[in-house]
């Protein structure tokens, strides 16, 4: 593991690691995969957003689902490869850095996703036996509510207290930072939920709200 005390010489790696991360999370595979699919600009319907669920609304199934795993791939990869190679330190700081460089892309000009799919993979390359109880949370707040907006920040704020629970503090310390983006990417669901004015998912696509 790299020692961060060590020096401003022994800093390079965790500035690396962050670049990496925000690098891969700002890949807008919506935005890439509807164009090549000849689905059009994803940002010119629903709300907007380049993630799976506003995808969704093109009505291409497929495509939805091609741009989740690539959103939660690219969360994926970079903290489970910094973990791998480097140790927690690094790991974080490039999951962090992933999430952010999905949520605010400086291709797109800092307009990007929500942040769900990108912290999903994140959470799944560093700590993978807290995804399922964050799957059930998700699956049963949809299945319950219909809305993936709620559900996403249910799933999101249970994060770091999984991690914490089975003693990943470092994770946890993370995860919290996760779930404060992801809040606040969501600050329009969130008036529009209080309001009783958030659509509901629906498989069509057609009522289907950015997550």
């Amino acid at each position: 593991m790299v020692d961060p005390l060590g020096g401003p010489a022994y800093l390079w790696p965790f500035a690396v690691a962050f670049l990496v991360g925000y690098l891969a999370g700002s890949i807008p595979f919506g935005l890439l995969i509807t164009r090549f699919a000849g689905a059009g600009d994803v940002r010119a319907i629903g709300s907007g957003n380049i993630g799976a669920t506003n995808v969704l609304r093109t009505g291409r199934k497929g495509l939805a689902v091609a741009t989740l795993i690539a959103d939660i791939l690219k969360g994926l990869v970079p903290a489970a490869a910094g973990a791998a190679l480097l140790g927690p330190d690094i790991a974080v700081l490039a999951g962090l850095g992933a999430v952010l460089g999905h949520c605010f892309p400086v291709w797109l000009k800092f307009l990007g996703g929500k942040g769900v799919a990108t912290a999903a993979g994140v959470i799944l390359g560093l700590t993978p036996w807290v995804v399922p109880p964050l799957i059930a949370a998700f699956a049963i707040t949809v299945w319950w509510t219909r809305y993936v907006s709620l559900a996403s920040i249910v799933a999101a704020m249970l994060a770091p207290l999984a991690a914490w629970s089975t003693g990943h503090v470092q994770q946890a310390e993370l995860y919290v930072a996760l779930a404060a983006i992801v809040v606040v990417k969501h600050h329009g669901n969130i008036r529009r939920l209080l309001a009783g004015e958030e659509n509901r998912f629906s498989l069509s696509g057609t009522k289907a709200r950015p997550d």
